[in-house]
């Protein structure tokens, strides 16, 4: 076993960061891993059905890390998307694939259950592929999700159905054993995790043992699935459902960072695992047929979901991305083909060259996710720029360049006092917000000067530049000191060397980014630990003072990182210095300092 493990973790130390490096996702890894340490492979893995079983405890992990982000209300709200969009892609999925199997010759009642298994698209792959590119949130993100989660659940009737499929028969009463038991299983699941579950973990979080409540993570985890699968329903359903039901809990996020590092090398160990399932041997022996199928499987599933992202309206760049996000098969289709061969309802040589289409649509989605993010989506989002605004003459005596939220808390400060300004905001995304909520902004770029004397730069007394990126900043300075020189202008430095560039412009002020609230939050920290509030104060103001003398006397050797470096230890050593006869009460002036000071 120790070799086992030893194989899984140096295979994928290996694969992961080359496919990572080339962008094309840690899934694609997992999977060539698999292959390349698999019986097919190297054989250095053999017993694949052991550690496919363990290794499926993180899809199961994966489920419960999703529920717990969401909220029983955001759920309500997704309904539409649940139930509409995910009847419409598993139906029409499942009959355009069922009929193309029937066509190569697989008997109507194989072919049914090759369209259902094929229809289903893998949560393992498609959430981490998602992650990965940060559109979680985007439209096609959550349409995705929504799209999974009815398929989570459209697939336990699915497995009941199939051995209907070689009964050819239908039953003459309902099996209400079954469905009591699966019944019981939910109620049991939910009464639980709503009201014996949450003090159970208040119990042992207020212990205040990490190992235990780790245990008590991983237990619960298992728990409820293991409960659902006694019922015959998806592990993963049960720990989704405890998920969503521990999503309103204090402790939410301690559960995430206790799951989270087991379901990432669980389920890297579960992409592994079908990578070793995988019968390269055939691929060997048909490679077009094999190639026909996954081309097949996957273009037909991203035309459907092309067109139904279309009827609901997502874009174009959102339905591209949905589409091509969910054409590959599922983890439960290997589930759905293995439970039809046990009742004949599928022959064995037709599952497996299901099985290998199945893999490899599901290590061909990455890379064609990858490459659509990074050559189609880029020329598919380029949009015209749209025109600035035409600004009137309003004689504003203050210039507000950038109005992000340093911007707005300045021109509520000077709307209080009655002073009129004008402010400029480069993001038409900004400006959209801002004029939903009232304020009067202009959209433009400040780094034009044409733009400055529209805004009545020649005749206002004062330019204020909070711009978010550092380089327009220094370009709207430069700008405003090459145009307007009577123009007084202050500015936003987001560090210390931005500072300096700034001072080198010859700024009439400068305020660093955080640092006063730094000070502030430095004082009240002083204030919690039982240092008087006057003797709090007294040392931040101290500080704040040494500081901005630092500031000024680095600015002459800023270029220079070698006298920078002696000049910061230098001062980090008269700081402390100074802090020490501060208590003693022999605290020298600042002009005394500054004058011992040097560089």
């Amino acid at each position: 076993m120790l070799a086992t493990l030893v194989a899984l973790l140096g295979a994928a130390t290996i694969a992961v960061p080359l496919t990572r490096r080339f962008g094309l996702g840690s899934v694609l890894g997992y999977l060539l891993a698999g292959v390349a340490i698999g019986p097919a492979g190297l054989g250095l893995v053999s017993d694949i059905g052991q550690i496919a079983d363990i290794s499926s405890l993180g899809v199961v992990m994966l489920l419960f890390l999703i529920g717990l982000e969401l909220r029983p209300k955001r759920l309500w709200v997704m309904r539409q998307s649940v139930f509409v969009l995910g009847t419409a892609q598993v139906a029409l999925s499942a009959a355009a694939l069922a009929v193309l199997s029937h066509m190569a010759s697989v008997p109507w009642p194989g072919a049914l259950v090759l369209g259902a298994g094929l229809a289903m698209s893998s949560t393992a792959i498609v959430l981490p592929m998602l992650a990965e590119a940060d559109l979680l949130q985007s439209r096609a993100g959550r349409d995705g999700f929504a799209v999974l989660l009815f398929q989570d659940l459209a697939f336990i009737p699915l497995v009941a159905l199939v051995p209907l499929l070689a009964e050819h028969t239908l039953p003459d009463h309902v099996p209400w054993h079954d469905v009591a038991r699966a019944a019981v299983a939910v109620a049991v699941i939910l009464v639980g995790g709503r009201f014996a579950i949450p003090p159970l973990i208040r119990a042992i979080g207020g212990t205040r043992t990490p190992e235990v409540f780790t245990t008590v993570a991983l237990l619960i985890v298992a728990a409820t699935a293991y409960i659902a699968s006694l019922a015959g329903l998806s592990m993963s359903l049960g720990a989704f459902m405890a998920g969503v039901l521990l999503s309103q809990s204090e402790y939410r996020h301690e559960l995430q960072a206790d799951i989270a590092p087991f379901e990432g090398l669980l389920l890297g160990f579960f992409f592994i695992s079908v990578g070793m399932s995988a019968d390269i041997g055939l691929a060997w022996l048909h490679p077009a047929e094999v190639a026909a199928a996954a081309g097949a499987l996957l273009a037909t599933k991203a035309a459907i979901c092309l067109v139904l992202a279309t009827i609901a309206r997502l874009g174009v760049v959102e339905s591209i991305r949905f589409s091509l996000a969910l054409p590959q098969a599922s983890e439960f289709s290997f589930v759905l083909f293995a439970a039809a061969v046990a009742v004949g309802a599928l022959a064995g040589e037709t599952a497996a060259m299901a099985t290998l289409v199945a893999a490899v649509s599901m290590a061909a989605t990455p890379v064609l996710f990858a490459v659509s993010e990074r050559f189609l989506i880029p020329r598919l989002s380029v949009e015209p720029a749209p025109e600035y605004d035409a600004i009137p003459p309003e004689n504003a005596p203050v210039i507000i360049c950038g109005f992000g939220r340093m911007g707005q808390i300045v021109g509520r400060v000077l709307r209080m006092h009655g002073i009129p300004f004008t402010a400029l905001e480069r993001d038409p995304g900004q400006v959209d917000v801002v004029r939903r909520f009232g304020n009067k902004v202009y959209f433009g770029d400040p780094t034009r000067p044409d733009l400055l004397r529209a805004a009545g730069a020649e005749q206002a007394k004062l330019l204020i530049v909070v711009l978010d990126d550092m380089d327009a900043v220094l370009r709207t300075v430069e700008v405003a000191r090459r145009n307007f020189p009577n123009l007084k202008v202050f500015a936003r430095a987001r560090n210390r060397r931005h500072a300096h560039l700034l001072m080198d412009r010859n700024v009439d002020g400068l305020v660093r980014d955080t640092f006063h609230s730094s000070l502030r939050l430095a004082e009240d920290s002083l204030v919690a630990l039982g240092i008087p509030a006057e003797d709090a104060a007294h040392s931040v103001e101290l500080f704040r003072e040494h500081d901005e003398r630092n500031l000024i006397e680095a600015h002459a050797i800023y270029r220079d990182e070698k006298q920078l470096i002696q000049s910061s230890q230098q001062a980090a050593e008269e700081l402390t210095s100074l802090f020490e006869a501060d208590r003693r009460g022999e605290a020298r002036t600042g002009s005394e300092v500054a004058h011992r000071h040097t560089l």
